[in-house]
């Protein structure tokens, strides 16, 4: 099974290229839906939280409040460390679990959406890692006009992970998505012939 690790930043337009090769029937493993999983009401996951944080970030019927999480841990880089350990183990469990799923059936190629993908050392197990990158003008733009984030709110979203230029060295491939939605377009089809048609036809 060959695995590619898709990796951007926030506003880089990461799930508009998983999107493109979901409707192309890739299937995939997305870690902020496995991220939700493991802080379901009852899970190890959502106690390890409440245990750091208290009960203030959860709402009246138990489940996570995660705009109460966020405010938290998104101006500060101790919190927001303490929660990624919170997680961690369950969620890494988890993705190696699908991934075994996967395996089982011959799947030929498995995308995994993990946004850190290379601070939690995953990109060690893909075939390759694929960027979404834009520069950093850009995402600030782009999260002001989507968003309605304020710029002092844009950038502390921004340096609160890992920075795009410092994902480039671990890319084998980067897909620039500064342009235009048609430029998007244009190269994800060039990269659909050239990297995933002739891993499909080696498969079938």
């Amino acid at each position: 099974m060959f695995k590619i690790g898709l990796t951007g930043g926030i506003a880089s337009g990461k799930s508009t290229v998983l999107t493109y090769f979901k409707d192309k029937g890739i299937p995939y493993i997305d870690a902020d839906i496995v991220a939700r999983e493991v802080v379901e009401p009852g899970t190890e996951g959502l106690e390890a939280i409440v245990d750091a944080f208290g009960s203030n970030v959860l709402h009246d019927d138990g489940t996570l409040n995660r705009e109460a999480l966020g405010a938290i841990v998104f101006h500060n880089e101790e919190k927001r460390q303490l929660l990624n350990g919170c997680l961690k183990t369950h969620i890494r469990n988890r993705i190696l679990e699908l991934t075994s799923q996967y395996e089982s059936v011959n799947t030929p190629i498995l995308i995994y959406d993990i946004p850190l993908l290379i601070e939690g050392e995953w990109f060690t197990m893909m075939d390759e890692v694929w960027l979404v990158y834009v520069n950093e003008p850009t995402q600030i733009d782009r999260l002001m006009s989507r968003n309605g984030y304020t710029r002092e709110d844009a950038l502390a979203r921004i340096n609160s992970q890992m920075r795009l230029d410092d994902k480039r060295s671990f890319a084998d491939l980067i897909i620039d998505n500064n342009g235009t939605p048609c430029d998007l377009l244009a190269r994800l089809n060039s990269i659909w012939e050239e990297h995933i048609e002739p891993i499909l036809r080696e498969s079938k």
